[in-house]
């Protein structure tokens, strides 16, 4: 390769105080430690030299038990993420009855949605003006407190009001779980961050067990509005209360275990050299690893201008992240091509489940099951989308593929999956559609997960991914409100689903960036 994309003519002159050597020749330097994603895009030349340095002590450092843990703790997120998506809707049922069937009865799915739209945006931008820490330590806290306040709510209103905070809380999870881990990877491991989504199937999954647990017995499940009280109807709490401390440990353990820092990369655009240095050097003190980087090799990279406003706090800091995002018109393609993403998926797949059971039973389909056999199926095909994400990783790093043609891959085999199901005749056909559509969406939903942070600049990462999520929740929302006022016997909405995710396929393959091979800037 001829040089390091983004480094300046005048940089392979630079001379460092004391005893240390020149710094390296773009050139020379590029092609030992590989090539920025963004290093081309970012229009802020001190940025991009000091992050191909801490790229470089990264990768020096390598994988090390803290990754591991970091790993373990931040796929909790992601269970946690998945796991209040399905929550709402496991208890919606129950819950309506013991409050009369009065009211919105997709109250709590646009409650939840409206909850982590809030929260992405929320957390989305405070995690890139005050820091990734706060809001990975508090945000789990957040979802386990409400989770177990809203197993005691009296009526149906106040229920939504409890699950709309869960998916506050919930809302950070994915955009910071994704953000921290990112921020530490070595650039050879980068594949992981799609494997992390397997953690999303365990939550679905545990979710389906607890659902499976509580919601069959009848001493704990009421049969009609009119014989319903909370004590012949606790199951749905039981529910509320059991998915609440779980989260309640995991956010306990995210504290004590992981004593997170602030990430670098974040801290390099604050200036804050020192504390870059510092945080490397404690990873590869404490796990006996190299680390070459010095404040004096940063410094001599000049000032970074281009990550935060004169006054952080204010309207104008929101305006640097956003903008940041459209830097280049090819930086300005990706982020709309990846909201697009998020936002055709955001309602495809909701919405296909939506209208599924009505198409089929006016197709004839008989899918007459137990309660007991009803639960136990959706736990299985929970358990399925655990494994798409392992696929999914090791497709995303083949060099044929990359993370592109592995989300054009998944989206394909969804659709056909999706079109297939609508001839599904019988309760054994619809469980093992649904465990295939489990397993093959997340291929798709997994790589786009990492993708996302992946191709973000790290000074306006959070914001991107959190518009992205909210692109998400918003259609979410409009999922539920065409459930409410069209047609679900209809076969149109089946086949419009199937082709957004062709189109959805169509758009991963023309994404600008392929990060297999580079390094996240």
């Amino acid at each position: 390769m001829p040089g390091a994309p983004g480094l300046g003519p005048d940089f392979k002159d630079v001379k460092l105080s004391g005893d240390e050597s020149p710094m390296p020749r773009a050139s020379e330097e590029s092609s030992l430690n590989g090539e920025d994603i963004l290093a081309l895009q970012d229009l802020d030349p001190a940025m991009n030299r000091k992050m191909h340095l801490v790229n470089n002590a990264i990768d020096e450092i390598g994988w090390t038990p803290y990754h591991t843990k970091l790993f373990f703790l931040n796929g909790f997120g992601y269970g946690v993420d998945s796991l209040i998506l399905l929550l709402q809707s496991v208890i919606a049922g129950p819950a309506f009855r013991e409050f009369g069937g009065v009211g919105y009865d997709k109250g709590l799915t646009v409650a939840v949605y409206v909850g982590m739209l809030v929260g992405a945006l929320f957390w989305g931008l405070s995690a890139d003006i005050i820091g990734r820490r706060f809001a990975f330590n508090v945000s789990l806290l957040i979802c386990s407190i409400s989770a177990i306040i809203a197993g005691g709510m009296p009526n149906w209103g106040s229920l939504g009001f409890f699950i709309a905070l869960i998916g506050f809380g919930g809302g950070g999870n994915l955009i910071m779980d994704t953000t921290v881990f990112l921020e530490y990877l070595p650039s050879d491991k980068q594949w992981v961050l799609t494997l992390m989504a397997a953690w999303w199937g365990f939550g679905q999954a545990i979710t389906g067990f607890i659902a499976w647990g509580f919601l069959v017995p009848a001493k704990w499940n009421c049969a009609t509005p009119e014989t319903c009280t909370r004590s012949n109807n606790m199951g749905w709490r039981y529910v509320m209360f059991t998915s609440g401390a779980l989260v309640f440990v995991l956010s306990v353990l995210r504290v004590t275990v992981i004593r997170l820092r602030e990430t670098p990369k974040y801290l390099l655009g604050l200036g804050e050299d020192e504390k870059v240095v510092d945080t490397l050097r404690y990873l590869a003190t404490k796990y006996s690893r190299p680390c070459s980087l010095t404040v004096d090799k940063l410094d001599a990279c000049g000032v970074v201008t281009s990550a935060h406003s004169k006054n952080r706090f204010s309207l104008s800091e929101t305006l640097v992240h956003l903008r940041g995002l459209f830097s280049t018109k090819k930086m300005a393609t990706s982020t709309i091509l990846i909201w697009l993403s998020w936002a055709m998926v955001g309602l495809a797949y909701p919405l296909f489940y939506v209208f599924l059971p009505s198409y089929l039973e006016a197709r004839g389909a008989d899918r007459n099951v137990s309660t007991f056999d009803s639960w136990r199926n959706y736990a299985l095909v929970n358990i399925s989308s655990i494994f798409g994400p392992f696929l999914g990783a090791w497709l995303c790093n083949q060099p044929l593929l990359g993370r592109r043609y592995t989300m054009l891959i998944g989206a394909l085999i969804t659709s056909a999956f999706f079109f297939a199901y609508t001839s599904v005749r019988t309760a054994a056909q619809d469980a093992g559609f649904g465990c295939a559509i489990g397993f093959s969406l997340n291929v798709y939903y997994g790589t786009l997960y990492a993708y996302t942070p992946e191709v973000l600049p790290s000074a306006h990462r959070a914001t991107g991914n959190g518009v992205a999520v909210a692109c998400n929740r918003i259609m979410g929302i409009l999922s539920a409100v065409i459930a409410t006022v069209a047609n679900t016997r209809t076969s149109a909405p089946i086949f419009i689903c199937g082709g957004l995710l062709v189109a959805m396929g169509i758009v991963s393959a023309i994404f600008p960036f392929e990060p297999y091979g580079r390094r996240s800037s």
